[in-house]
């Protein structure tokens, strides 16, 4: 009897969206939808290939520590949320004010609720 594979949790540098033009074809192609302290574009992928992540944290939040913050929020609530999705899909989230001084749980809630709302995760 053989134990299940874990699924693998990391966050490789080709899943992330890197040019401007990525961003830009997901921004003019895909959906957006806001919800608590982000927002979010996204576009479904092709069966078969790797989810994508990109983040935006603008200046608005506040001085660099915020930001960076708020980027390794958003980052560890898609890590491991990843192998949820239904389908393949490429993400841009947009962290907004009321990201600042949320806990990893409340960022976690909001995305979680989004992705429902989108009907972008599997059936429980």
């Amino acid at each position: 009897m053989t134990a299940a594979r874990p699924v693998p949790l990391r966050l490789t540098q080709g899943m992330r969206l890197r040019t401007k033009r990525e961003f830009n074809l997901i921004r003019d192609t895909g959906h957006r939808l806001a919800r608590g302290c982000l927002a979010a574009n996204w576009k479904i992928l092709e069966p078969g290939s790797t989810c994508r992540i990109g983040l935006i944290t603008s200046r608005k939040l506040g001085k660099a520590v915020i930001r960076t913050r708020a980027r390794r929020l958003l980052r560890e609530t898609f890590r491991l949320h990843q192998h949820d999705f239904r389908e393949p899909v490429a993400i841009v989230l947009i962290a907004r004010r009321s990201i600042i001084g949320k806990t990893f749980r409340d960022v976690e809630n909001d995305f979680v609720s989004l992705c429902r709302q989108a009907n972008l995760l599997k059936r429980d």
